[in-house]
């Protein structure tokens, strides 16, 4: 090769790298811009997921040992949740007392539906997992083991299996409401609470105001009843406005809400799987509640859930669950039978002062 030839290979050569060496500063250049961007952008979903989960850590409280909450969900399978609800002040307190609202909350992805289920909490049960035999009002299950025996004395009531909890401040609620910009609910009659007239009819209400309709129980001609329906109301509002928020403006209050008027067993990553996948399924809402007759049990008045009536119960609450209905045969039904037998008690009496005894086994 004569050296003409070997000049026009080389500058052949050098055109070749050259170019080759623009390419790759090119491609480094957009693969830099492209980092600096997915950095920004993750690190903003980094601080999000992870403020997220710092906040509600916080709040996590285990009832013994459960099934992940997430593997529920990852299998489509429904989804039953505890709802206590505590009439108390901050979280920080200590607010062992006895549960105000008790609600299941069973999400059904089949039938892409939320079903909310009250249990009065006057209503008369077996405290499970207390030392000696205590047969009482089921709210008190609450105050004697907390969650974990709230947990197993509702679930052994009404047949269906209850793993998970959620315990609301009540007191707090205000503050979630405000969080989520307010409720809509249908007011059921005209009633004044606490110096707020509530118009019967359609209504938004901020937080003060959600709380004072919640809460008011004397007006109403359905006494607690009454009362269990608006709390309903208001949690399955708050539960349809939350699932249909798209905004992150008001992420930091909404979560710092909850994370301060909240404790449950289910753990971030639970939370996380349900809201993704199955908070479609709460804007669809059924309620359904335990029915009881007024009683006296010694110098108390309580609720006495007719054997029927918790078999009702129990039934829709396992269809929901994708379970088989079966026979109630509990230390309630039990009562109830012995009630009927050797105390004359008539289910289905219009008095209220019937006494309901305890008969030891």
């Amino acid at each position: 090769m004569d050296q003409e030839q070997l000049k026009h290979e080389h500058h052949k050569h050098h055109k070749h790298h050259s170019k080759k060496h623009r390419n790759k500063v090119i491609r480094r250049t957009v693969i830099t811009i492209f980092l600096v961007l997915l950095v920004a952008v993750g690190g903003y979903g980094f601080w999000v997921f992870n403020t997220a989960k710092n906040k509600l850590d916080d709040s996590y409280k285990s009832a013994g040992e459960k099934q992940a909450a997430r593997s529920i969900v990852s299998d489509k399978k429904p989804l039953n949740v505890l709802l206590l609800g505590v009439d108390t002040g901050a979280f920080g307190r200590n607010y062992q007392g006895r549960s105000d609202t008790m609600i299941i909350a069973t999400v059904n992805p089949a039938k892409k539906r939320t079903t909310l289920t009250s249990i009065p909490r006057d209503t008369m049960a077996e405290l499970v997992g207390t030392k000696t035999y205590d047969f009482e009002r089921i709210n008190a299950a609450y105050q004697r083991g907390g969650a974990p025996m709230a947990l197993k004395s509702i679930s052994e009531l009404l047949n269906v299996p209850l793993e998970y909890y959620v315990t609301i401040n009540m007191g707090g609620m205000e503050k979630i409401v405000e969080s989520v910009g307010g409720v809509d609910v249908n007011v059921p009659f005209t009633f004044t609470s606490r110096g707020q007239e509530f118009v019967k009819g359609p209504m938004h209400l901020n937080g003060e105001q959600a709380l004072k309709y919640a809460r008011m129980r004397y007006e109403d001609p359905r006494g607690d009843y009454g009362r269990q329906d608006r709390q309903r109301d208001v949690i399955a509002a708050v539960i349809k406005s939350a699932v249909t928020t798209r905004s992150l403006t008001n992420f930091q209050d909404i979560l710092g809400s909850i994370s301060k008027n909240m404790v449950t067993n289910l753990s971030f990553d639970d939370m996380v799987a349900v809201f993704t996948d199955y908070r479609q399924y709460g804007k669809t809402i059924k309620n359904d509640y335990v029915q009881g007759a007024g009683a006296l049990w010694g110098d108390a008045m309580v609720q006495i859930a007719s054997t029927k009536e918790l078999q009702r119960v129990s039934d829709n609450l396992r269809t929901e669950s994708g379970l088989d209905k079966a026979t109630l045969n509990n230390e309630t039904t039990y009562q109830n039978k012995m009630n009927v037998e050797k105390n004359g008690f008539v289910f289905g009496s219009s008095s209220n002062q019937q006494d309901f005894k305890v008969f030891e086994r």
